[in-house]
This record gives C-alpha cells, structure tokens and sequence, in this order.
C-alpha cells in the first residue's frame, strides 16, 4: 500500500508542546514564534523532519502556519482546511481564517512596544518577513532566530536520505545540459551572474532527476547555483546522486551558505519562494541581490510537445485503471458493507495493476456523506466511515508515473442521489464544462478564466473556497506553479501549461461535490478574425456520474460538451479494460 490510515497526529499532544515551546520561547527572550508548514526549500511538500506545524499544532493540511505568543496561539488556515483544522487542533489552539485575516494585524493586537517575535530565516521568505515587519512597525522587533521547535522535538526524525534518479531526456524533451544552456542565457539577457535555486522541483527538472525525499511527490530536495556560462552547483546529500553523471559540481548542503558568500553578483533570488537565510548570506558578503522569479518556474511550466505527449499516456492508463475501480464500485458500494478505507485500498489496487505506477501523487480523498465536505480529508482509522446508499462519494485521487502524472475527481451517487445533491452537482459540471470549453485571448491570466467556473453556483447564492485549479507537474509535484486557476493567480496561461480543472461545491454535515480534469493549454484554432487566442485540451477520460446531473437545466452546448466528452471517454479507454469494466463503460458513457 503506498497509503497509510494511522493518524499522525492528536490533539491532545498539542498542548504540552505548546507549553514546551513558550518555556523556550521565554528563554530566548521572545514574546511571539512563528511556527510555518515549510521547510527551508519553500516548497508545498516537506519532510516528516520537517512538519513542525503539524507536530506542534496537530494539523497536517498542506498550508498554514502558527503564531505563538504567550497567551494565544493561532493555527492560520485557508478555507479548504476550516473543517479539518477544528477536528485536528486542541482548545489551546485558535483556528484563524486567512488569509481574510493576516498575520501582522493579528499579532498587532496582542504584542505591544518593544516586544520581540522570533522566526528561523531558514523556513521563512523575505517577501513574508517584510509584510510582516511593515504591518508591525518599528516599535516591535521581528528577529531571525534559532528553531525553537526542534529544540523541543525530542524524537525528530533525520533528514530524508532518497537516492535520486535520471529521468528520460526523451519524456523531457529536452536534455539537461540543453535546459542550462537555455536558463543561463537568460540570466545573460538580463545581466544576471547567476541564480539561486532553492525549489525542489525547479531543481529536479533543471537537473532531469528524480527522487524519493517527499512523500507522493518525486523530487530531489537539495539547493543550486546556475551560472550565467551554464554551470551548476548543486548542493545535496552526495550519497543521493551517486552514480549519476550529471556533469555539475556536488557539494554537501552544508557547503551551501558559504558557497553563496563567495559568489559575485549580481545574484537573482526569488523573493516569494527563497529562505530569508540565503539573501542575507549574499548580503553580508557584499553580493549584489536581484530580485526576480525562480528562472526555472515558467520553462517548467511550459511543457515541451514530448511531454503532452507522454502524460496523455499516462493518462489513458490511469483512466483505464479509474473506469475498472468505477465498474467495481458501481456493483459493489449499493449493496452495503464498504468503508472509505476499503474504497481507497481497491482504488490503489486498480493502479497497481497497471504495472507502471510509481506511487500514488497525494494521499486519496475519499469523503463519504459529510465527509465529502472536508477538502483535503484524509480517511483514518479513527475518522473512516461507511460508504452508504443513499449518500454521495467524493474520490479525489492520482497516480504518479514515469510518463506523468494525474490528478482526477469523480463525485458518484451511492443509490438515487436527492434533489439538492442533483442541483449542486449540475452546476458544479456546468462551471467545469465552461473551463473545459473555454477560448481566451492570449495574455490573460488564471484569475480572467476563474469566475466562468463559478459563475453557475454563484447563481444559486453559492461558491466554493479553493481555487479553480492547480499547475501539475510531469513526473513531479501534483501541485506546481506559477500557473494556477484562481481569484489572485495573475501569471499569464501559455501553451504546453498543464492544469486541474476541478470547481466544487460542499455543505458541512451533508456532502461534498466536486468534478476534476487534468487539461493543458493549447492554440486555439483559428475563428472569425483569427485573433490569436488559447483554449483546453482534456487530458482525462472518465465517466462523469450522469444519475446525478439535472439534464433539464443543461444548456444545449453543455449536453453536447458532456455527450461528446463520453464518447471519447468510450474511445479511448474502452479497448483498454476488461469486458466487465467496458460494458460498465458502455452504459456509463450513453449520450443523455
């Protein structure tokens, strides 16, 4: 099994943590810590020596971070984590909505003149620290610091040890060397001496390479330095690379801080995803700093024709491997028996089967009845519930292959689903049918597409409190930037750019929906007077739960969209699956 159902973390843990930790913080003369969910690579996905948040807190979403001063406590979370941060967290702790509310106004209201509030410049942006020190002002000190937390984390584990490995240049695309070449030139462009590069999965595609640091997410945590003559310093365990010619100096992460001293600017560094460490290093030196975005994020991004070409691949066999799981589930849930837990366990097995899967790309978020309203829910031993007729079944899952990887929702109607379930359901599809079926002049940004997912609940009164959609990797992190799908995502959509689509809807103690596809930005074909504009290609083919759409509400362009979609769902994935699952597919995919 590549998921485990243990609880990591328990409440009741949080409180005497939280009284170790102001014990330290009185000692080092602080009145205020921040405990963030990142690590000192800035990245989504860290370690388990790393999840300090969750060890402290009890929370283990994927974003957040705490404030702790000597009377509050505060667990900042977005929206997808307010149910899941109320479960997790003891009465010590106080959930904060963010970032409706923010860091520096809630500190401002319980820190006075002359207190101080600490932070380790490792795990912390200079972007973040500025905001903070503004929305403060000069009277309250805010200090880099040693790590208070792992002095008090008495069994932390040891720094993950993955062996790293090459990965394709033909899935890539490009070579490595190729890649280089391309990011150096631009730093010569743009009068640059150099990059720092503290993203994992810049520096894995950078690099071609793959690793096993990060659960679910295959990148190699290490740090670089890319010259503007092409030459790259990477900085990581050694015993992780060994035996992989990569033609690049290798060097221990220790090595990294002094490195960064000896450089000669000017030096890019990417305010928003760059430790606070690394600058200040260069600046205690005397290095020229340039501000600018990580050099890799956009080419990474941009996705070469190989890569479109393997993910669909890898798409047709995971949508293969989701079509027999569905055949299963179909025969099987209605008559009873099935926890969460069994359904994640059969899914997992489907993917297995294909005798290609390298891991699974997150933990499945399988949410039956009022579970289906956590967004990241992540079932149990302790929270796993029956699958029951008559409730809805929330599966959101991926798998991670060599050739790609996926990210797939499917909501399915255990029994005749109720009228409110229908209704929400068919406005979810419609705002994922109008992403699917979008064509945009080029230049616009993830925020121009966002509302047209939205704007069939907001009809109703109602909306979701995620994004629209995430940036995914190729082989790499089920999440990646900059693209995104969202009210404040501003970074243009270009083509080769692969996103979720993935609208919902969720009424706490009921049920959750939401309906997701992997698409990638494509040149739209030429129309009236060829303007020169972009669209969607789908990239995955699985059924859409038909029981549950409300065919009468369905514009004629929607019902078309969603009978053409089945079509080729049919197409593609039925030569792929067993008889039973093709004449499951058969029926699931009827025109309505």
């Amino acid at each position: 099994m590549f998921q485990s159902f243990e609880a990591t973390t328990r409440p009741e843990d949080g409180p005497p943590r939280l009284a170790a930790l102001r014990k330290a913080m009185a000692n080092a003369k602080l009145d205020a810590f921040l405990v963030p969910r990142a690590d000192a690579h800035q990245g989504e996905y860290v370690p388990a020596r790393d999840e300090r948040l969750a060890w402290l807190t009890g929370f283990t979403g994927s974003a957040g971070f705490a404030a702790i001063t000597c009377e509050a406590a505060g667990v900042f979370v977005d929206g997808r984590y307010t149910l899941q941060v109320k479960a997790q967290v003891a009465q010590d702790f106080t959930p904060v909505d963010w970032p409706k509310t923010k860091l520096g106004p809630w500190l401002a209201e319980r820190l006075t003149d002359g207190m101080r509030v600490g932070f380790d410049p490792w795990l912390h942006t200079v972007k973040e620290i500025e905001a903070l020190r503004t929305a403060l002002g000069p009277g309250i000190a805010v200090l880099p610091t040693r790590n208070l937390v792992d002095e008090i984390w008495e069994d932390q584990p040891p720094p993950p040890q993955g062996v790293a490995e090459h990965h394709s240049d033909e899935i890539a695309g490009s070579s490595s060397a190729e890649k280089r070449a391309m990011i150096a030139k631009a730093l010569r462009d743009a009068g640059q001496s150099a990059a720092v590069l503290t993203l994992p999965d810049s520096i894995s595609w950078l690099m071609n390479i793959r690793g096993r640091d990060l659960t679910h997410n295959p990148a190699v945590l290490a740090f670089a330095v890319l010259h503007d003559d092409g030459r790259v310093a990477l900085f990581v365990d050694p015993a992780k690379v060994q035996g992989l010619d990569l033609k690049v100096e290798i060097a221990p992460e220790t090595a990294f801080p002094a490195a960064l001293a000896a450089l000669s600017g000017p030096v890019r560094v990417d305010k928003a995803t760059a430790p606070l460490a690394v600058s200040a290093a260069l600046e205690q030196a005397g290095v020229d700093v340039v501000w600018g975005p990580d050099p890799c994020a956009l080419p990474k991004a941009r996705k070469t024709d190989a890569e479109i070409a393997a993910t669909r691949d890898a798409h047709l066999r995971d949508g293969a491997a989701m079509v027999e799981f569905l055949a299963w589930l179909d025969a099987t849930a209605p008559q009873g028996g099935l926890t969460e837990i069994d359904v994640v366990r059969q899914l997992e097995g489907y993917r297995r089967a294909t005798n290609a899967l390298r891991g699974i790309s997150f933990d499945t978020i399988c949410g039956a009845g009022p579970n289906g309203a956590i967004v990241h829910y992540r079932v149990t031993e302790e929270t796993n519930r029956p699958v029951t007729p008559g409730e809805l079944l929330l599966i959101d899952s991926g798998g991670q292959y060599v050739d790609g990887t996926t990210d797939i929702t499917r909501t399915v109607a255990i029994g005749p689903p109720g009228d409110s379930e229908r209704s929400a359901f068919t406005r979810v599809l419609q705002g994922m049918i109008a992403i699917s079926r979008a064509r945009w002049p080029r230049g616009l940004a993830g925020r121009d597409l966002d509302p047209l997912a939205r704007a069939p609940l907001w009809s109703a009164g109602q909306d979701y409190d995620h994004g629209t959609g995430h940036g995914v990797g190729v082989f790499l992190n089920v999440h990646e930037g900059p693209q995104r799908l969202s009210r404040i995502s501003e970074v243009p959509l270009e083509p080769g750019m692969i996103l979720s689509n993935e609208p919902g809807y969720y009424r706490e103690g009921a049920f959750g929906i939401r309906i997701e596809n992997l698409v990638a930005v494509t040149p739209a074909p030429k129309l009236g007077d060829n303007r020169d504009q972009l669209s969607f290609e789908t990239l995955t083919f699985v059924p859409i739960d038909c029981a549950l759409v409300d065919r009468s509400v369905l514009a004629p362009a929607e019902t078309e969209w969603l009978n053409g979609y089945h079509a080729e769902v049919l197409e593609k994935i039925g030569p792929r699956v067993s008889e039973t699952a093709r004449n499951w597919l058969e029926r699931a995919t009827r025109p309505i």
